[in-house]
């Protein structure tokens, strides 16, 4: 009997301990998956990989793996990232419940952006019927989500702007096509069932392109986003007429 239980173990351990039972790129893309601060894209991961390594193929066989593990390898933006297992998200409670949280006005608007940008600020509010707050963009210019991405070519060239990929990773989407689409946000309750006849949503789109009706941002574009508005000078007195 003693011999058969050796025999057990040798046939159960011996196959784990063999180095060349998982492929070597695989262990190369977990180092440098684990190892970066940030998502990486297949082209990056390629180019610190060996020769003749099918990369994708790789990290398919990769997010298989872990797909039933505590840590996911997911794809946000066309980047690969491990990522805490979705069932696992209490464990992050708390971290969660110490952010700010976004006022309805802010939920509105980011919503509008996702669904119909590139959108300027005149745009979004004709889209909600009230006027916004530059403070309300200031907040999500601040948590990232947000950015600007061109002018619009009409009177006044207003900012447009579009989300980021940290908007993404925020919620979880490979890609703003992701985002539920009208019957899915029906059937959350999300919308009234009783909508207006034609009513629609958009499909959101991510394509940084500017649009025929944009130009690209010019140097200072960015600065000014978060800029306070510039008050006028007072008249001075006692200046000579023409």
């Amino acid at each position: 009997m003693a011999s058969l239980a050796e025999m057990r173990i040798e046939d159960v351990e011996e196959p784990s301990m063999d180095p060349q039972a998982r492929p070597e790129e695989l262990r190369l893309l977990e180092a440098l998956l684990f190892a970066s601060t940030e998502p990486l894209d297949q082209a990056t991961l390629a180019k610190r990989m060996p020769d003749g390594v099918d990369v994708k193929a790789a990290l398919a066989q990769l997010q298989v793996e872990y797909a039933s593990r505590g840590v996911n390898l997911v794809r946000i933006a066309n980047k690969w990232t491990f990522r805490t297992a979705g069932d696992l998200a209490w464990l992050m409670t708390r971290e969660s419940t110490e952010t700010r949280k976004l006022s309805r006005a802010a939920i509105e608007v980011l919503a509008i952006i996702a669904y119909h940008q590139p959108v300027t600020r005149a745009e979004i509010e004709e889209i909600r019927g009230v006027v916004t707050s530059k403070g309300t963009l200031d907040v999500l210019l601040e948590t990232g989500w947000i950015r600007p991405r061109g002018r619009r070519k009409t009177p006044g060239r207003p900012l447009t702007f579009g989300t980021t990929e940290s908007f993404l990773s925020q919620f979880s989407l490979e890609a703003l096509g992701d985002l539920p689409g009208l019957e899915e946000l029906r059937g959350t309750g999300l919308l009234d069932t009783r909508l207006p006849t034609g009513f629609t949503v958009p499909n959101p789109s991510d394509d940084p392109t500017p649009r025929e009706d944009e130009d690209p941002l010019e140097p200072g574009d960015l600065d000014l986003a978060l800029a306070p508005p510039v008050e006028p000078e007072p008249p001075s007195e006692g200046g000579g007429g023409d």
